[in-house]
């Protein structure tokens, strides 16, 4: 391309319409975070394969203050985004776990949720509009997009769900229109132990009951409670102390286990801390009908932050020959603890199978709903002395994944499809939902030139 890349929509109908004049299979990329193998070429795949990187895409290309809006390019990174819209006091409050890294593009092809949505909403709330490149080969019908932004109109289906979560099938999102909000003038965070993990997912389950989230709650597991601890700085005599009387007060008043309790971790975020403290009081009160204690503010920030600085390590251990990474599901509160067991017995289990002595399968509940939530995993292993170590955990997390559909799971709640759970998608949907989405795919891209593989490898091959 001129000027050194893909840089704006024009340059993406361009590459598209080469494509496809020439028969060539087009992968969009944008912020390389999925682990969905979304990305990856597809194994019997014979023709060219072009990777359509999005990164120089990555301006906002206006902000209406008036209407709350804001239109950007959908190569723009997350980290990126909020820093632009910073300067205008405004936010997306779309916040992922990798946002340092992944793009906007990204979110809306992986429907993908943040970690303040019960502020801000997932992906999917704040999607106005989207244009996209298909592959319609005449002039006038390669870009889709409405006519219209506003903020919800009646005219039959809304074409722009079909485009969030089609994971690039369907064309090359160029461009998105999203809601943007004043940045809050109060944050506060805060923590809560509980005794044990079903204790606290029956408190989230209450706080979620009565709808009085705060910006973001999460309840990590024992694994992961751990593990958080062993990432504290240095500590000084006097924080020593308090850490020590905390601990005694914790193990020998209270009496909880050091092998069971959990904790929870709160954002707050406000026009006022009156505003802030209410809600607070309100959580603290149903955390106390199940056991739950308030362990303050720096706890809840730094598991917050945890969630980031995974990411780095998984990195780090890959140098250390530790192999790790993440899979996730949304399930109904009946079965969340459940599944929860389910999934790590069948962790253990396969990793005792191949020889695996050493290894981490841990979770936290990361998003409530009404009905239900969505559940993290987070899944590592000394790989040293295992041959084919990449297989291997493919081979885990597909027999993870089948439990989590056994146990009540969705295939998954923010991560996608991609190649490595295509298996699973036609059950999900069923016959007459494949056949919708081969139609879709068929109108839209009918030289089947994108992301082939991806979302259901066994309809798309047959296009």
């Amino acid at each position: 391309m001129p000027n050194g890349g893909t840089k704006c929509h024009h340059d993406v109908v361009q590459i598209v319409r080469s494509c496809l004049d020439n028969n060539v299979v087009c992968i969009a990329f944008g912020g390389g975070t999925s682990v969905s193998g979304a990305a990856n070429c597809p194994i019997h795949e014979t023709r060219s394969i072009l990777c359509l990187d999005s990164s120089l895409m990555n301006r906002i290309l206006w902000i209406d203050a008036d209407n709350l809006l804001a239109c950007c390019e959908a190569g723009i990174i997350g980290q990126d985004l909020e820093r632009e819209l910073k300067k205008n006091n405004f936010t997306s409050g779309h916040e992922p776990d990798s946002y340092e890294f992944s793009s906007f593009g990204g979110w809306v092809a992986t429907k993908a949720s943040g970690m303040k949505k019960n502020i801000y909403g997932n992906i999917e709330d704040l999607v106005i509009k989207i244009r996209m490149v298909t592959g319609r080969k005449e002039k006038l019908e390669m870009t889709l997009e409405q006519n219209s932004q506003s903020p919800r109109i009646s005219c039959g289906p809304d074409f722009k769900h079909l485009i969030i979560g089609s994971e690039g099938t369907l064309g090359i999102i160029t461009e998105i229109i999203f809601k943007i909000r004043p940045i809050p003038a109060v944050t506060k965070y805060g923590s809560i132990i509980f005794p044990d993990f079903e204790k606290g997912v029956d408190a989230l389950r209450e706080v979620a009951k009565e709808r009085c989230q705060p910006a973001s709650i999460r309840l990590m597991d024992n694994e992961q409670f751990k593990f958080g601890q062993t990432l504290q700085p240095v500590m000084n005599w006097k924080s020593s102390i308090l850490n020590s009387i905390k601990h005694s007060y914790i193990s020998y008043i209270k009496q909880f286990k050091w092998e069971d309790l959990c904790v929870a971790t709160l954002l707050f975020e406000a026009k006022t801390e009156s505003d802030i403290n209410t809600q607070e009081l309100k959580i603290t009160k149903i955390s106390k009908c199940f056991g739950g204690i308030p362990a303050g503010e720096s706890n809840g920030k730094r598991g917050y932050v945890l969630t980031f600085v995974i990411a780095y390590i998984r990195d780090l251990g890959l140098k250390y020959q530790i192999l790790a990474e993440s899979f996730e599901t949304s399930v109904p509160w009946n079965r969340a603890s459940a599944l929860c067991q389910n999934v790590k017995t069948k962790v253990k289990n396969k990793c005792h199978e191949y020889g695996i002595n050493h290894f981490l399968i841990s979770c936290r509940l990361t998003q409530t709903y009404d009905s239900g939530c969505c559940i993290y995993f987070y899944m590592g292993f000394n790989c040293k002395m295992i041959e084919n170590p990449i297989y291997i955990y493919e081979v885990i997390e597909e027999s993870a994944r089948e439990e989590i559909l056994a146990s009540g799971g969705s295939i998954s709640h923010h991560h996608g499809i991609g190649k490595m759970r295509a298996k699973f998608y036609p059950n999900t949907v069923g016959k007459t939902g494949l056949q919708l989405y081969k139609a879709m795919k068929n109108y839209l891209d009918p030289s089947n030139v994108f992301a082939v593989g991806n979302i259901d490898s066994r309809s798309v091959s047959k296009l």
